[in-house]
């Protein structure tokens, strides 16, 4: 084919290993998005071939048949069908899995009927002999009429095959695999009289299918209606069905056999206990139980690492640079929030490490089955539990998942209810607060602050299916559905799999909040740094004054003392007052100059801390501090959850640069150490205390504020009712909860 690039559509069931195929063949040369106008997620990746030819190649969502039942079904016809389109491929290749290759072979006669090269592709080849399965490829490449690869992902084969026949699509046959005609000879000739210049079978499939490609206008339309009624077309695609899997069962019968007496039992009685009612739901805690313990227990040391790097960062660019604006900026704005968010890199890795890990092995799918007898009473059913799980990664893609429930009824209150699963966005929220308040002790191995990250995971399912139980009984639509799902065998994760996951996950997670934090933190800096008011102008003159009459606020007094404590104990050490001939006097007078620099540092801090709290952003926070007051937050804290609203993982960012803003000490203090020593100017109790912090973490586990997903709500809705609803109800009921919490505890 002449030319410098190759685009190849990569199908297939799920369950066959087509990811592990598109990760083989592109590796960490991908890039994910949503197609134009579609939120729904598309991988593309590349791969180089032989003589400067690339392949890109495009990993379409997993469908069983051409026939739609969802959206993510109806891309891929659309896909096919459209020559025009910016994905169609010049090659498709069909993933299909030994082990149940009858029902994969379905899908691959439907796309070479297409008129499409297409190649086969069996993978998982490795376990052929456990299951007693022997495969002559070459009879059945012949009878299929195609080129058939054998591979295995896991022993990386067949995939330099794969490659090489990219490159040879011109050797493919194009010829069908079925003649639709035979499904009804009177249809299709009448077909045939209204569109003589089109294929029949894609013709089949533009006038039988939901997609939103087709050159037919609604004259057309309303000719093909008149034709037949829909219970006949719906009898044809049943007979389409039959005689495909005809010929299916012709062509595997003298190539592919299976020895039922060699297949194991061992999955059957893993599943036996796994999805047990009882056990399985112990098992499934179990492993959520040693997650959280784990993510904390490993991620403790680099995240500490990179809370000083950023920490010592911004005290080197202080002490280095200019003084300025611009270095202030970098210091105290882009560092600090930077910093508040890149902490977490550790923690939200791992979560997804785990995660993968268990979608790999196949054990998530036995969760999905569990779940969905929990799901049932409240209006749910098990494929509402692929989005609720997902969407412990991202509400945005939760909600597109939600695509693939037919049921609309069911299909809304998924959408309405996943805000309240825990997101890794929360996550940052929850890590800080947590390890500032809850102390560090441990009950049965299980620590105290992993055991309050697990239970607010616990929380926030928990109230999404009782708020879907609540939908189910307001909402008056009439449904009826069923559940039907296939459980995949077991094998171990593929390393290059989870690794390419992970990566991929923890990047857009970082990037994509990344872009918002340096935004907002760049603005916060602005207006905490700044202001109008003449007590922002005269803000030195005023601290002297202060000063002068009430002294450091009691802070600062301790902060004083301590230090000249320690530094007298220090001197009059007798080992260091011996070495370095150190009498009384002398001890007076470095006490004298270590007691000057320490008014200067304390002076220095309180002059902050008063231009902070008359900038712009401390007359907002003021504004706003009476309506967070009886939730226990600061006018601090109001700034940091106004400005989460754009994304919940901005508060913490917020909060770093604030008080990064309001410190004027020099030493090099890590965002959690500076949470931690916040007190009331009044009182001077700590501002993150058991009850403010207890009611931090249960307003983010009920608020909606990502403005995103409010966006893709009402995309999906195609209204501003529900998302605008989503919002007051959650924001209301998050308010809420957080007030009788604290005022509860306090």
């Amino acid at each position: 084919m002449a030319t410098n690039e190759i685009k190849v559509a990569l199908l297939g069931n799920p369950n066959t290993g087509k990811t592990s195929v598109f990760n083989a063949l592109t590796g960490l040369n991908q890039k994910v998005g949503n197609y134009p106008g579609i939120t729904v997620e598309k991988k593309i990746g590349f791969c180089k071939l032989s003589n400067g030819i690339t392949a890109k190649i495009l990993d379409l969502p997993g469908t069983y048949s051409l026939n739609t039942t969802s959206l993510d079904e109806s891309i891929a016809v659309e896909i096919l069908l459209n020559k025009k389109g910016e994905y169609f491929p010049d090659v498709a290749i069909v993933v299909a899995e030994v082990e149940n290759l009858k029902r994969n072979l379905l899908l691959f006669s439907q796309i070479k009927d297409l008129g499409i090269p297409t190649v086969l592709v069996i993978n998982m080849a490795d376990r052929m002999q456990k299951n007693g399965i022997s495969l002559d490829v070459e009879s059945l490449s012949k009878e299929l009429g195609t080129k058939v690869i054998l591979s295995s992902v896991r022993n990386n084969s067949g995939i330099s095959e794969i490659k090489q026949s990219i490159e040879d699509i011109d050797a493919i046959s194009t010829d069908s695999f079925l003649d639709i005609t035979e499904v009804s000879p009177e249809y299709f000739e009448r077909l045939k009289k209204l569109f003589p210049q089109e294929d029949p079978y894609k013709l089949w499939l533009v006038t039988t299918q939901d997609v939103n490609f087709t050159e037919i206008d609604k004259n057309q339309q309303a000719q093909v209606n008149d034709i037949t009624t829909t219970v006949d077309l719906r009898r044809y695609q049943h007979k389409e069905t039959v005689l495909r899997y005809k010929k299916i069962n012709a062509s595997l019968k003298k190539a592919y056999l299976k020895d039922p007496t060699k297949a194991t039992s061992l999955k059957a009685k893993i599943d036996s206990v796994l999805t047990h009612k009882v056990w399985g739901y112990l098992i499934f805690f179990a492993i959520l139980f040693l997650i959280f313990q784990v993510i904390y227990d490993w991620s403790n040391y680099p995240m500490d690492l990179i809370d000083g790097f950023f920490a010592s960062a911004s005290n080197w660019v202080s002490k280095t640079l200019p003084s300025g604006m611009f270095t202030n900026l970098i210091a105290e704005g882009i560092l600090a929030g930077i910093g508040g968010i890149v902490i977490f890199i550790p923690q939200i890795a791992f979560l997804f490490l785990f995660i993968s890990i268990l979608e790999e092995s196949g054990y998530m799918s036995r969760v999905v089955f569990l779940m969905d007898k929990l799901m049932r009473p409240f209006g749910l059913s098990g494929k509402s539990v692929v989005p609720l799980m997902s969407g412990t990664a991202c509400a945005i893609p939760a909600i597109m998942a939600s695509r693939t429930i037919e049921n609309w009824k069911e299909r809304l209150i998924t959408i309405l209810v996943i805000p309240f699963t825990t997101c890794s966005a929360r996550l940052p929220v929850y890590l800080i607060i947590i390890s500032i308040v809850i102390p560090e002790g441990s009950f049965m191995f299980i620590s105290y602050q992993a055991f309050t990250l697990m239970a607010l995971y616990i929380l926030g399912f928990g109230v999404s299916i009782l708020s879907a139980w609540i939908l189910h009984k307001i909402l008056k639509i009439k449904t009826k559905s069923f559940f039907v799902m296939e459980m995949p065998g077991y094998k171990m994760p593929q390393a290059k799999n989870v690794g390419i996951t992970v990566l991929e996950k923890t990047k857009s997670f970082v990037f994509g909040a990344g872009k918002i934090i340096l935004a907002i933190s760049v603005i916060l800096w602005f207006l905490g740094s700044y202001g109008l008011s003449e007590d922002f102008k005269n803000a030195e003159k005023n601290v002297d004054e202060k000063i002068a009459s009430d002294g450091f606020s009691d802070f600062n007094k301790t902060f004083i003392s301590s230090n000249i404590q320690n530094y007298e104990l220090s001197l009059r050490d007798s080992v260091s007052a011996k070495i370095y001939h150190i009498n009384n006097q002398d001890i007076q007078d470095s006490l004298a100059i270590k007691r000057n620099d320490l008014i200067a540092v304390a002076k220095e801090d309180e002059l902050a801390g008063y231009k902070l709290e008359h900038s712009f952003m401390g007359q907002m926070g003021k504004a706003f501090e009476p309506l967070v007051k009886p939730l226990g937050y600061d006018w601090k804290i109001g700034i940091a959850v106004l400005a989460s609203f754009a994304a919940r993982e901005v508060f913490v960012g917020t909060l770093a640069t604030i008080y990064s803003v309001g410190s004027g000490g020099e030493e090099e203090e890590t965002i959690k150490e500076r949470l931690a020593a916040e007190v009331h100017p009044s009182t001077q109790k700590p501002v993150f205390n058991f009850a403010s912090g207890i009611s931090i973490l249960l307003f983010y586990a009920f608020a909606m504020q990502c403005m995103s997903t409010l966006a893709i709500v009402k995309r999906e809705t195609n209204t501003w009712k529900w998302p605008m609803l989503q919002l007051a109800i959650m924001t209301g009921f998050a308010y809420l909860v957080a007030l009788i919490a604290y005022q509860f505890l306090k």
